[in-house]
């Protein structure tokens, strides 16, 4: 199971993504699973790239196998092009999630501060 969860500020802006997880495949099942793993990770990747080399925003992304943490600071979460990123990524996930909603989950969060 793959859980993308984006946090939003007190101002409701949105203020991190955290993805943990992998689409678990059994041996007998078509390579659909895994191209769903690799979406999900080719949006936040794509949403990170963007964020990073064309918003000029460091977003303290910490990655590792199955783990992405991504948190935007608060001077960049009004940045029109930061909330264009951030937003298409969030609905880019959701449509996946609607689609395969037994191995992708979108939760919400609020994050004081």
């Amino acid at each position: 199971m793959l859980t993308v969860t984006f946090n939003r500020d007190s101002r409701n802006r949105l203020s991190s993504i955290f993805a943990s997880g992998h689409v678990e495949i059994e041996e007998t099942s078509s390579d659909e699973y895994s191209l769903v793993c690799a979406a999900v990770s080719a949006i936040l990747q794509a949403a990170r790239l963007g964020l990073e080399a064309y918003a000029k925003v460091d977003v303290g992304a910490r990655q590792s196998s199955g783990d992405l943490r991504m948190r935007l600071p608060e001077g960049a979460r009004d940045d029109d092009a930061v909330k264009a990123i951030v937003a298409t990524a969030e609905l880019s996930v959701e449509q996946i999630a609607r689609q395969y909603p037994a191995h992708v989950v979108v939760t919400r969060g609020n994050e004081i501060g």
